[in-house]
């Protein structure tokens, strides 16, 4: 469930405190290797960073009030989620993080876009901090507008040639 936290403050002091110190853990290590144009902030219920619309204007295109997301950290029921947009979209970002995390003889709990863990020892730090570091906002702009662009291209209706008005049929007379 969506923390109704304004605040990341507010989200951090909403959780108990094992989740505070391990969520508190991860995101002094986001910060500490995120590009100065992305901000944190809280979107869609969780601790988010994103591309600010003084950076990026159209924002996020599914919503475009939204600035445009580039990772988010979550308390979810069960675990603590790292969402990292940057791994979602670009298929070279993901088998980066899937290999360099192999090499650190750490489990590896990760969905399409998002790595689960329970406590941050579980997480190989460095390869994160890697991770967010090798993306810098005009990357990951450039990266979702050739996203965009080319799923706007798949979504978009075949043309369509001028319907072709049929004649009504002819009226046959009363008898």
């Amino acid at each position: 469930m969506p923390s109704k936290a304004t605040t990341v403050q507010q989200y951090l002091d909403d959780l108990t405190p094992e989740r505070r110190s391990e969520v508190a853990r991860v995101r002094e290590l986001i910060l500490s290797n995120l590009d100065p144009a992305i901000k944190e902030g809280i979107q869609y219920g969780m601790i988010g960073y994103f591309v600010p619309h003084s950076v990026y204007p159209p924002g996020y295109h599914v919503d475009p009030k939204q600035p445009l997301p580039f990772a988010a950290l979550a308390s979810q029921k069960n675990h603590i989620a790292l969402y990292l947009m940057t791994v979602y979209a670009d298929a070279e970002e993901e088998a980066w993080l899937r290999e360099r995390w192999e090499g650190t003889g750490k489990k590896l709990d990760m969905g399409r876009s998002c790595v689960r863990f329970k406590k941050a020892d579980d997480l190989a730090l460095d390869v994160l901090g890697e991770a967010i570091r090798r993306v810098r906002a005009t990357r990951h702009i450039a990266h979702y507008e050739a996203s965009i662009g080319d799923r706007a291209k798949k979504k978009a209706p075949a043309k369509k040639s001028a319907p072709v008005k049929k004649k009504a049929p002819a009226k046959r007379p009363r008898r």
